[in-house]
């Protein structure tokens, strides 16, 4: 008997070729969204100068790309819960890679803010759909640590957009890197000829349960602290990347008086330790829980903010910088499984999608509020009082967020 439950159980752990082909796919579409957002910075400056923009104006391109990512995110992560995983899966990344294509035919400041808009609605859906696809097929004792691999796409995003900028934009300027962001939509047809949709969505689809369920997200009083819970936290985890990932290259050239290869170099070392502390986090949730590794990295992670920016030496900004990514971006590693695991089949596309993408509208004002507060006194005071909000969210882990490793999917 104990024989055949060990055998069992080395079944249900077993990783097959098709639960890596989806977190294959789920990478390279966050990958793909990382590409998006960042091709958008690296030519910010040459668009301004095309059109003669002003900061104001500049700033209005990132506000558009957020507001339909918000509104793509809510929409997509429904619809994906009602038509299926992959399939809309597949839209997102259509939308995205077209919209971002027609970037490049923009007249007029409109017309690029328009496009911007139309891309944002499908970056914002991508995300949370190959989260859910990758929470629903892996084995739960694996499920933390496949999601923190999907989380790396972003990093190689970034990568992707440095080397597209970097070979195309010489050449042929910021209109030739945008009409490269359409090649992504030719990712589509490989998701959808290797891909198909996972056994627990097309069980609920036999059922004809496969309803709009955004209520599900407060069923009871005890999954509606959750959901508060976990927007805390989501809300905590793209204020803090954002915030620091916006001013830090200005607070090094403007209060240390550093050259360009100074932020280069802290760009590159602190890349470097988010990678690194996303993989080891993902690890650690699959091993202790996940409650437990969000506590201790948001402890960490709040001490650490609050000594690296009272350091003024550029040479121990850029080594620390990746202990500051470890800890700080660490943690985007298990959001994917966090998510996932509080809310049912019906409704978890939906929860991803919706919970993250209010969080990252929560980020949205944290170059605003940082840029404020660096107005009144400076930009390493500012950003050291980023510290308390990770206080804020190890709060919500100890009073609203349960404990979820090794918990079925319903």
């Amino acid at each position: 008997m104990k024989t055949g439950s060990n055998k069992q159980m080395q079944d249900e752990n077993k990783i097959t070729p098709y639960q890596y082909k989806t977190l294959w796919a789920s990478t390279v579409g966050y990958a793909l969204d990382g590409l998006d957002m960042m091709i958008l910075a690296f030519c910010l400056p040459m668009i301004m100068s095309y059109f003669g923009l002003s900061d104001v104006e500049g700033g209005a391109l990132h506000t558009a790309t957020l507001i339909g990512a918000v509104v793509g995110g809510i929409v997509f992560g429904i619809l994906a819960d009602k038509y299926g995983r992959v399939r809309v899966f597949s839209w997102t990344i259509i939308i995205f890679s077209i919209f971002t294509g027609l970037c490049a035919l923009s007249t007029n400041f409109e017309m690029l803010m328009f496009f911007r808009f139309l891309s944002g609605l499908g970056l914002g859906g991508e995300f949370g759909i190959g989260m859910t696809l990758v929470t629903e097929t892996w084995p739960k004792k694996y499920r933390s640590r496949a999601t923190s691999f999907v989380a790396l796409g972003f990093q190689a995003g970034i990568i992707l957009a440095t080397l597209t900028v970097f070979l195309i934009a010489p050449k042929w300027g910021w209109q030739g890197v945008f009409l490269v962001g359409i090649l992504p939509a030719l990712f589509v047809a490989w998701t959808r000829k290797n891909l198909k949709e996972p056994e627990i969505w097309q069980q609920l689809k036999r059922n004809n349960k496969n309803k709009i369920a955004i209520n599900k997200l407060f069923s009871s009083r005890r999954v509606t602290l959750t959901t508060i819970g976990l927007i805390i936290a989501t809300s905590v985890q793209n204020f803090g990347f954002y915030g620091i990932m916006s001013w830090m290259p200005t607070m090094i050239s403007k209060e240390l008086g550093a050259q360009f290869t100074g932020t280069t170099f802290w760009t590159i070392s602190t890349s470097i330790g988010m990678a690194i502390g996303i993989l080891t986090f993902g690890l650690l949730c699959d091993k202790i829980g996940r409650r437990p590794s969000y506590l201790i990295f948001l402890v960490v992670a709040s001490i650490a903010i609050w000594i690296y920016f009272r350091q003024k030496d550029i040479v121990i900004l850029v080594l620390f910088g990746s202990v500051l990514g470890f800890f700080v971006n660490g943690m985007m590693g298990g959001f994917g499984a966090l998510l996932a695991e509080h809310y049912p089949t019906d409704a978890r596309s939906t929860a991803e999608n919706v919970i993250f993408n209010i969080g990252r509208a929560v980020a949205g004002f944290a170059p605003l509020i940082i840029g404020y507060i660096s107005f009144q006194y400076s930009l390493s005071y500012a950003l050291g009082l980023l510290s308390g909000i990770y206080i804020l969210s190890a709060l919500a882990f100890l009073f609203l967020i349960p404990e979820s490793k090794d918990k079925e999917l319903e």
